[in-house]
C-alpha cells in the first residue's frame, strides 16, 4: 500500500505542475496588452553620436556653419537678435573698395569676398579666436564707441611675405611659438589703416564717421572693449592674393551701431547708393505744377465773442481798409505776398510788389 500511496502522490503533483503551466501559457496568450504595449514608447537606448547632435556638439571637431539641437535653442534669442539690410549695402560697398585699395597697397592681384554677416555674443566671440593673432580696437569717433578687427596668422605671413619682396608661387612660411615682431606688427598696421580708411568711406553716404585705429593687442583679454553677454556683428572678409591670404573678421557691438540703427534698419534697392536725384527732379517737376488755393485778404478786424453774438441783422461791421491799402495773398494761412486791388478788364486784379515770406 505505500508504493501505490506513493505512486499517488507523484500523481496529483505532477498534474497541479501541468495545471499552473497551463493557467501561465494563458495568461501570456491574453489580449489584454502590456505596460510596455500600453505607454506606446520604445525603451532603444541612444548611442553617444545622437546624443551628441542632440545637444549640439561636434565630437569630430568639424566646423559646422550652424548649431543644432539645444544649443541652437539656446543660442536663438541672441543669433537672430536684429537684422540689418543696410549693414549688408554698406560691407558690399565695402568689399570693392577694399579690393583696389589693397591691389594699390600690395602691388598684387588681390581678391577681397565677403564670407558671412552673423550676430554672436562678445565674450564667445573672444574665447573663439584662434591664437596666435593680431587684434586692433579702432573706435568710431562720431558714434563715440569702439570696434575689433581680428587679423589671423596666415594673412599676417602672406602680408609680411608679400611687401617685403616674396616669391609668387610659394606658401608663406609660419613660424609659431613666438611673439609677433615689430616688423611684422608695422606692417600689419599700415594694412590696417587702408581698411579702416575703406570703412570709412563706405560708412559715409549712410552717416559720416571716421574710424581710427587706437592699439593693436595680441591677447584678447587685453581686446576687451565690451562685456561679454553683450551682442555684436561679425563680418567675415577673405582676403587672397594668389595662392597665399588669410581672413579678416571685424567685430561691431550693437552698441557701437546704436547712433545709426534707424538708417541701418531701412530696406534698400537698387545699386545707387544715398539721394536718388532723379525722384528729386520728378518730385520738384509735380510741385511745380500743383494747383492751389489763394485768398485775397482786404482788411482784418478782430472782435470779441461777446461782440459776435450779439450781431443782428442789419448790423455793419466797419473795415479800416481804404482804396490804398495792400492786399495780402495767403495760401494755406501764411501770408505770401502783398500788392494793391485793381481791375484788368472785366477781373478784378492784384499787382503784387513785395514779399511776406521770410527769408532763409
Amino acid at each position: 500500500m505505500s508504493d501505490q500511496d506513493d505512486e499517488m502522490d507523484m500523481a496529483a503533483a505532477m498534474a497541479a505542475e501541468g495545471e499552473d503551466d497551463m493557467a501561465a501559457a494563458m495568461e501570456g496568450e491574453s489580449d489584454e496588452p502590456s505596460a510596455a504595449e500600453m505607454s506606446g514608447h520604445s525603451t532603444r537606448v541612444l548611442n553617444q553620436d545622437e546624443i551628441d547632435s542632440l545637444l549640439g556638439f561636434d565630437m569630430e571637431g568639424e566646423d559646422t556653419s550652424e548649431n543644432s539641437g539645444i544649443k541652437a535653442i539656446i543660442n536663438s534669442a541672441l543669433v537672430n537678435y536684429e537684422r540689418l539690410p543696410m549693414l549688408e549695402v554698406v560691407f558690399d560697398r565695402l568689399v570693392r573698395m577694399m579690393t583696389t585699395s589693397l591691389r594699390n597697397f600690395t602691388s598684387d592681384n588681390v581678391e577681397v569676398s565677403l564670407d558671412n554677416i552673423t550676430s554672436i555674443r562678445f565674450g564667445d566671440y573672444l574665447n573663439s579666436i584662434p591664437l596666435p593673432a593680431i587684434l586692433s580696437v579702432f573706435r568710431a569717433e562720431e558714434w563715440d564707441n569702439f570696434g575689433l578687427i581680428m587679423v589671423e596668422s596666415s594673412l599676417i605671413y602672406s602680408i609680411v611675405d608679400v611687401l617685403l619682396g616674396g616669391r609668387r608661387g610659394t606658401a608663406a612660411m609660419r613660424i609659431e611659438g613666438r611673439p609677433y615682431t615689430t616688423i611684422e606688427r608695422n606692417l600689419v598696421e599700415r594694412m590696417l589703416s587702408v581698411v579702416l580708411n575703406d570703412m570709412t568711406a563706405a560708412f559715409e553716404p549712410l552717416s559720416p564717421v571716421t574710424f581710427r585705429h587706437e592699439r593693436i593687442e595680441t591677447n584678447p583679454r587685453f581686446a576687451t572693449i565690451a562685456r561679454p553677454a553683450n551682442a555684436a556683428i561679425l563680418i567675415k572678409l577673405r582676403i587672397d592674393m594668389e595662392d597665399r591670404g588669410g581672413r579678416i573678421e571685424m567685430l561691431l557691438p550693437y552698441a557701437t551701431l546704436e547712433p545709426v540703427r534707424e538708417l541701418l534698419l531701412q530696406m534698400f534697392m537698387g545699386e545707387k547708393f544715398g539721394r536718388d536725384s532723379i525722384w528729386e527732379n520728378h518730385l520738384a517737376t509735380e510741385l511745380w505744377s500743383s494747383e492751389v488755393d489763394i485768398q485775397a485778404v482786404l482788411d482784418e478786424k478782430k472782435m470779441s465773442l461777446n461782440e459776435v453774438l450779439n450781431l443782428k441783422i442789419g448790423d455793419t461791421v466797419m473795415f479800416n481798409a481804404s482804396p490804398e491799402s495792400p492786399t495780402i495773398l495767403r495760401c494755406g494761412g501764411i501770408s505770401m505776398v502783398s500788392g494793391k486791388m485793381g481791375r484788368s478788364g472785366q477781373n478784378i486784379a492784384v499787382k503784387v510788389d513785395k514779399s511776406l515770406r521770410p527769408i532763409g
